[in-house]
């Protein structure tokens, strides 16, 4: 079927982009705000604000929005509908306790991952990372794996077309070394990061496979950096994973 645009509501394609706005660098915003990062114009964007305000959607002082845990209800529902983190958490809470490490699930949306599924056994981030948390998948592990599944044109566009945010100092945003990196991720099969979305923070991630060699997901193990080298986590923890991989992929339809 063909979705043109006399089939969709416009209102509410607008008070989505809206939401969509407020991220974890983002979390309360004016209307001006809201109106440059969503492309409205300021009296769509004000009147978008105050009806997620009126139906309990956001909280508003005067000035600033800021977005309620009511918000949580569009999303949870999503990951109550979906399979895969039911199916992948017996296995995310088995590598997690074996390792001793944070193991997560994660699929691309757009140019970030979601996360799905996660077990932690220490906090890694300073962030609080759960199901539904975002970050950006050119600077990631698991953005990365799933990055390789695309066609190379389409990520080539990606990274080109918009502006790569360093998050930290180490953080890659040259278009063409992170091209060669995610085709050697494609390539050898998994991915490793150090310290590029977090000082601090290092983690190695394999695509998840279904039974038909289709990449459904990935998975990473999130750990501390040390003084070995980075390198050492492929010979450290790329067995555990590539394991439980080899498991998912036999129960993944």
């Amino acid at each position: 079927m063909t979705i043109t645009a006399r089939d969709t509501m416009g209102g509410l394609a607008k008070g989505l982009s809206v939401i969509e706005t407020f991220t974890a660098d983002h979390p309360r915003q004016s209307i001006a705000e809201v109106a440059a990062a969503s492309g409205l114009d300021r009296a769509t964007a004000r009147r978008c604000l105050l009806t997620l305000a009126h139906l309990g959607y956001a909280d508003y002082d005067g000035k600033f929005f800021t977005l309620t845990p009511r918000v949580l209800r569009l999303g949870t529902a999503c990951l109550a509908t979906m399979p895969l983190p039911q199916m992948v958490q017996p296995w995310l809470d088995k590598l997690s306790e074996a390792l001793g490490e944070s193991a997560s699930v994660s699929i691309l949306d757009g140019d970030d991952i979601v996360y799905v599924a996660r077990s932690a056994q220490r906090k890694v981030m300073s962030i609080a990372l759960m199901p539904g948390s975002r970050l950006p998948a050119f600077c990631t592990s698991m953005g990365r794996v799933l990055l390789a599944a695309l066609p190379e044109a389409e990520v080539e566009s990606r990274l080109r077309d918009r502006p790569l945010q360093a998050r930290t100092p180490l953080t890659l945003t040259d278009p063409a070394r992170l091209l060669a990196r995610i085709s050697e991720a494609r390539n050898q099969g998994f991915a490793v990061i150090d310290q590029e979305v977090e000082l601090g923070l290092r983690s190695i991630a394999v695509p998840i496979f279904d039974a038909h060699g289709r990449v459904a997901a990935a998975l990473n193990l999130g750990l501390s950096a040390r003084e070995e080298p980075a390198t050492a986590l492929e010979i450290r923890y790329l067995p555990a994973l590539r394991k439980v991989q080899a498991e998912l992929r036999k129960v993944l339809r």
